[in-house]
């Protein structure tokens, strides 16, 4: 028996999307399932540094203020809500969540997924974590779960789990999973879809971009889906909008990830309507025998300075400080191990104002201590101001610096990697596919 179609909602591209996206999505159609994509590279690193200095944090907030608001709206509409906002801590997230569903009196089933995190196998990273399938979602969603929170995931997982607990598809139905996972990955952006950060958006009606609508899939059951948003919302769905977000961040005709290797040369996108583009032909392969994982470490310290630079002789200006701060920190024994200057011209001839008169002279410095790069950078800026090139001044006072972080991934075996789905009555099931444990 052929199941309906599911409709799979996106409200969130980053952590620190639209606040409001959850409820316009939720209130303007029909929906099954309302994703958030909440994790970057860069958020894994800011709730690393976050749960340093409390160990039951690690996850994105806002999602609970979110649901604050709209759970009780999603469980009366029948909407099941998929999102990461688990980051580093997602039994923590589920337990918040659960907590506050009783607060406000709404029966909602809440079920996690981890294993992801592999800190103890890097110790020497602030995070690492695997990049874990949508089978433990798809597990969650069987068990009944009204909201299902992970950690690091795939992207596109928030679409295949769902998809493949819909449609009871089988591990090796790559076919159909490489069509999940490229409806996925368009929806994965948010307003990406919808004309946001869109190369030809000029194009298109500058009122219809002032707020654009959030997208969602219409997923059948062969793997095919229609890209589509709410009717009256802004911005717009067409071939073009939607073949840039599917090439978003991709670097070849294979797009490899834990569920299935999605063949991107094999997919056709046709119009089928306004606002309406359908995604057929998508061929799939099986997943590679190992998993990325997502190493997070903190680099040292940074600081910057900013030195504007107005009128004549921008050069000879820009030569004299660079010279002078050189001079200054060698004197105070404190050079940093990364000094980097870059000059933008952004100064014109016989300008109108001063601001389009003056060029901007970039300095950042790098080391390991934060000593380094703090007070002894800012005195030596600072005591520049009565002694420099003519209209000395900066854009912010020099600060005392900050940590920075640096991405790198690593691959291990999926076999050695411990997927769990936590379903809501608490029991911990193991999630295994036919990928985990082949022999190559």
């Amino acid at each position: 028996m052929t199941r309906p179609p599911l409709r799979v909602g996106n409200a969130s591209g980053f952590y620190g999307d639209r606040f409001d996206a959850l409820r316009e999505m939720l209130t303007g159609g029909g929906l099954d399932i309302l994703t958030g994509d909440y994790l970057a590279e860069l958020t894994m690193l800011i709730l690393g540094r976050d749960r340093l200095k409390d160990p039951a944090r690690g996850y994105a907030r806002t999602f609970l203020r979110q649901l604050e608001e709209c759970l009780g709206l999603a469980r009366e509409r029948g909407v099941r809500i998929v999102a990461n906002a688990g980051g580093l801590n997602p039994a923590g997230l589920a337990d918040a969540v659960r907590e506050l569903a009783g607060r406000l009196g709404v029966p909602a089933r809440v079920a996690h997924v981890e294993g992801d995190d592999l800190g103890a196998r890097f110790p020497g990273a602030l995070t690492a974590h695997a990049y874990l399938g949508g089978a433990g979602i798809a597990a969650c969603l069987n068990a009944g779960a009204d909201v299902v929170v992970t950690g690091r995931v795939t992207d596109a997982a928030l679409v295949t789990g769902p998809a493949a607990a819909h449609f009871g598809w089988r591990d090796d139905a790559y076919d159909r999973l490489a069509g999940a996972v490229v409806a996925g990955h368009v929806l994965e952006c948010g307003t990406q879809a919808t004309g946001g950060n869109y190369a030809f958006f000029a194009e298109h009606d500058p009122a219809a971009l002032r707020r654009p609508g959030f997208p969602l899939a219409e997923i059948h059951e062969d793997g095919s889906a229609v890209i589509t948003k709410h009717p009256g919302t802004g911005g717009f769905v067409d071939v073009g909008t939607v073949t840039a977000q599917l090439l978003y961040e991709t670097s070849g005709a294979r797009y490899a990830g834990p569920d299935v290797t999605a063949r991107l040369d094999t997919a056709v996108l046709t119009a089928d309507g306004p606002d309406r583009v359908r995604i057929t032909g998508v061929r799939g392969e099986a997943p590679p025998p190992t998993l990325k994982v997502g190493l997070n470490r903190l680099g040292g310290h940074r600081n910057e300075v900013v030195f504007v630079l107005t009128g004549l002789d921008i050069e000879a200006k820009a030569a004299l400080v660079r010279a002078q701060i050189g001079d200054a920190l060698d004197r105070a024994g404190s050079r940093p191990a990364d000094v980097r200057w870059e000059l933008a011209r952004t100064d014109r001839a016989d300008a109108a104002t001063e601001e389009t008169a003056s060029a901007l002279l970039r300095l950042v410095v790098r080391d390991a201590d934060a000593d380094a790069v703090g007070r002894a950078l800012s005195g030596a800026a600072i005591e520049l101001a009565l002694g420099s090139y003519p209209g000395f001044h900066v854009t912010a006072p020099p600060g005392k610096g900050a940590p920075y972080g640096v991405f790198e991934a690593a691959y291990v075996d999926r076999a050695t990697v411990e997927h769990v789905a936590v379903l809501p009555g608490g029991e911990r099931t193991p999630v295994t596919t036919a990928a985990d444990t082949r022999v190559l």
